[in-house]
């Protein structure tokens, strides 16, 4: 068997790291295409108590990171995917992925030349609606009266005010979301919005997203951010990465060893990488 990590592009790249458990890791493919990094395996797949499977992630991660940080492109392949021998045509595990590797070499190498010298960035904007001016402007009556009311009056008063002061941020985040979007967008080659289930405390999310950038344009969208604050002191911006491609790596080698299947979530990108 073999455990698949990534997938590069037919380079002379050699990894200069082990794998999960400190396993050897050596290459799959021809030299002239996309090339598997790889493990020999001989158990199933990584399985045990969650302190185990984080320090099986993280070194998954490190092999990725690796890699991306050593050759010119690669995809990313998910946690637990592993290749098997297939009894049936006795093709052995390396049989199986080079024949998959060589039936997907048009559609690697394009998507690996796509994201050449790229990197992810996760950027996340939200409003703080105790420092949005217009959240004083239109409840600072409320303020003054409710204070001069008595107490049981005040709880009430409270609750209309808050909800109030939620209807004028979700107002303004909304009005700057698609300028927002755009100037980002800008510095992009694609962009992966996300949808936030949960607010934090005082913030109302404007955007959150994955960016696609070449390595040129990461101080520039960083720049960009910067001027949005700027422009917008209420925003509260997060600026993670860069990390190795993971939202935009759609590789497609299935878990345990059907090269046609779909292989499960990437794994989440190591949030030792934020920018401060």
């Amino acid at each position: 068997m073999l455990y698949v990590y990534a997938v590069v592009a037919g380079d002379d790249y050699t990894p200069a790291v082990t794998g999960i458990d400190g396993s050897a890791l050596h290459m799959v493919g021809r030299e002239t295409g996309p090339r598997a990094v790889v493990h020999r395996h001989t158990r199933g797949p990584f399985d045990g108590p969650d302190d185990s499977v984080r320090r099986w992630v993280l070194e998954h991660s490190e092999v990725i990171d690796d890699a991306w940080q050593n050759s010119p492109a690669l995809l990313p392949v998910s946690f637990n995917v592993i290749v098997r021998s297939d009894p049936e045509t006795e093709a052995t595990a390396t049989q199986q992925l080079e024949h998959w590797l060589d039936d997907s070499a048009e559609t690697l190498s394009r998507r690996l030349e796509e994201l050449r010298d790229t990197s992810e960035l996760r950027v996340e904007l939200s409003l703080d609606g105790s420092l949005l001016e217009e959240v004083d402007a239109e409840v600072g009556d409320m303020r003054t009266e409710m204070e001069r009311r008595p107490a049981g009056v005040r709880r009430l008063l409270e609750k209309r005010l808050e909800k109030t002061e939620k209807e004028i941020v979700d107002r303004a985040a909304d009005r700057i979301y698609p300028e927002i979007r755009a100037r980002i967008a800008a510095h992009c080659l694609d962009i992966e919005e996300h949808r936030s289930t949960s607010r934090e405390s005082g913030l109302t999310p404007v955007i959150m997203a994955s960016c696609l950038v070449r390595g040129t344009e990461i101080t520039a969208l960083g720049a960009e951010l910067t001027a949005l604050k700027k422009a917008q002191p209420a925003l509260s911006i997060r600026f993670l990465g860069p990390w190795p491609p993971y939202s935009f790596a759609d590789v497609s080698i299935g878990k345990e060893g059907n090269p046609n299947g779909s292989a499960p979530d990437a794994p989440t990108p190591n949030p030792q990488g934020e920018r401060t």
